[in-house]
C-alpha cells in the first residue's frame, strides 16, 4: 500500500505525483516512544562540561585559619572549606555525558511516527526543484506556496547546493539533508517540504 502526493513546481503547477510507502508514512504514532527518542536526542546535544572546584582544587593555604580554641568562633580547619569565602564548592557539577542509549530501531520508529502524523494532516509536500540559480527571494516563495505556518522544515538532497545556499538565511525555515532527517526536527516543524530528489533518495 502507498500514498500518492502531488509534486509541484516552483511556480505552483502540479508536475506529477509520487507514491509514499505506507510503512514509513502511514504507521501508528507511538507518542511515548517519540518522547523518549526526542528527550534522548536533546540530552545528547548537551555539552556536559559544567565544572566547579572542590576544596581540594581551589587555591589557598593549607594552614588552619585560626586557633582551634580560645577565639569564641566556630572551629575551622581550612580557608578552602565550602563554608569559607572563596572556598570550594561541595557537591558541584563535574564533566559528564548526558547520552542515553537509544536503539536504531527506536529512532527509526519515532521518525516514521512523526512523518505519518504530518502526512495524515496533509503537511508533507514535494517540490520538483526549488531554484535553478541562487536566489533567496525565489526560493522562499517556492517553499512558501505550500504553507504560511510559522516553522517549515525543508529536506534537501546533498547534491542540491543551489537550494541550500538560497535558503540558508531564511529565519523561519530549517534545512536538513535527507539522510539526517530525525524525529525532533519533524516534530517542531509545522510543515515538511521535500524536494523530489530528496524524497526519492529517502524512501529508497
Amino acid at each position: 500500500m502507498s500514498l500518492k502526493v502531488d509534486i509541484k513546481s516552483a511556480a505552483g503547477k502540479v508536475t506529477g505525483s509520487i507514491d509514499l510507502p505506507a510503512e514509513t508514512f502511514d504507521v501508528q504514532t507511538n507518542v511515548p516512544l517519540i518522547h523518549q527518542v526526542v528527550v534522548a536526542q536533546l540530552a545528547a546535544a548537551r555539552a556536559g562540561t559544567a565544572k566547579t572546584k572542590n576544596r581540594g582544587e581551589v587555591s589557598g593555604s593549607g594552614k588552619k585559619p585560626f586557633n582551634q580554641k580560645g577565639t569564641g568562633r566556630a572551629r575551622q580547619g581550612s580557608i578552602r572549606a565550602p563554608l569559607q569565602r572563596h572556598g570550594g564548592v561541595s557537591h558541584g557539577p563535574v564533566p559528564r555525558s548526558y547520552d542515553q542509549r537509544t536503539p536504531k530501531k527506536m529512532i527509526a520508529a519515532a521518525l516514521k511516527g512523526v512523518l505519518s502524523d504530518r502526512q495524515r494532516e496533509d503537511r508533507i509536500h514535494v517540490i520538483d526543484a526549488i531554484v535553478e540559480t541562487p536566489t533567496t527571494k525565489g526560493a522562499i516563495s517556492a517553499v512558501r506556496q505550500f504553507s504560511n505556518r510559522k516553522n517549515v522544515l525543508v529536506v534537501l538532497a546533498r547534491t542540491e547546493d543551489t537550494a541550500w545556499r538560497s535558503l540558508r538565511n531564511a529565519d523561519d525555515m530549517h534545512l536538513i539533508v535527507n539522510d539526517q532527517l530525525n524525529a525532533y526536527d519533524v516534530l517542531v516543524s509545522d510543515d515538511v517540504v521535500f524536494t523530489e530528489t530528496a524524497i526519492r533518495e529517502f524512501i529508497t
